[in-house]
């Protein structure tokens, strides 16, 4: 069978990460089952033939552009991918892929957008539950993280850890809306990068921290960088030169109305939270 590659957008918030774990729901096995029921994979296969993703998500972290490939047959489309698929998982482009393609070691580029709630330091309407941030010193602190370095101190990998992303941040509203891209990521380096960004520019953390992180000499276990929480962060792009993905439009349609549904639930469920606070004024 031919290889293809497909889009994956998910709700990591539903699930203990991408990659398949013991006795968890995880994003992996929803899509494994789902080609199960499709006859795609056998009952007795661990995994599809050829099969590789872009990256492996935390727990409740989502995507819009997670990839992966495997040989499928020519039937299998986006959307009858979604035919079997929990609504929080969705299948909206597909592309054909050369024989030997890797969704993991072909990918050229990988970009995660976290939106991180920072009121602006003049905010009067910011929640007591999180400092202000000054939008200079974090977008300061993200050129300082920026560019080629050792981050041994941003993640618990203790090998390959030289990395050279780019930091952006954009002010919508009471948020800083924050880009992070690179070649590739070590574990938990996005959500360290940030929580010291937003340290730096509320006034928790000096411009010292900076240096000190990036140094290649360990933190002290009391400095060390707690990673920001998993739920803002979303696996946004994943570039391969030589694939051309094609949009289905009615599977697109429909995963934009099955995250629809889901924005509705928050909302309504954040006036609830709403009222409680009001209601012990």
């Amino acid at each position: 069978m031919p290889m293809r590659a497909f889009r994956i957008a998910y709700d990591g918030t539903d699930y203990h990460g991408f990659q398949r774990q013991p006795d968890v729901p995880t994003v992996e096995d929803a899509m494994f089952d789902a080609l199960r029921a499709l006859e795609v994979l056998a009952p007795d296969a661990d995994k599809p033939a050829g099969y590789a993703a872009a990256g492996r998500t935390d727990a409740g972290v989502s995507a819009l552009a997670q990839t992966v490939a495997f040989e499928a047959p020519d039937w299998l489309t986006p959307r009858a991918f979604n035919g079997e698929l929990p609504a929080g998982i969705r299948a909206w482009a597909a592309a054909d892929a050369p024989d030997g393609f890797h969704a993991t070691y072909h990918a050229t580029r990988r970009e995660y957008t976290y939106h991180l709630y920072a009121p602006a330091a003049e905010s009067r309407g910011a929640s007591p539950a999180c400092a202000a941030v000054d939008d200079d010193r974090f977008r300061a602190a993200c050129d300082a993280l920026s560019g080629a370095h050792d981050f041994y101190n941003f993640t618990p990998d203790d090998r390959n850890t030289e990395r050279s992303p780019t930091l952006d941040a954009t002010r919508e509203g009471d948020y800083l809306v924050v880009t992070v891209a690179a070649g590739g990521f070590a574990r938990e380096l996005v959500r360290r990068l940030v929580s010291l960004a937003r340290a730096v520019g509320a006034g928790e953390e000096s411009s010292d921290k900076l240096e000190r992180a990036l140094d290649p000499e360990p933190l002290p276990g009391h400095e060390g960088i707690a990673p920001a929480p998993p739920e803002p962060l979303v696996l946004t792009g994943v570039e391969y030169p030589d694939l051309a993905f094609e949009i289905d439009e009615r599977a697109a349609a429909s995963a934009r109305s099955a995250f629809d549904e889901r924005r509705v639930d928050r909302r309504t469920g954040a006036r609830v939270a709403g009222q409680l606070r009001d209601g012990m004024i």
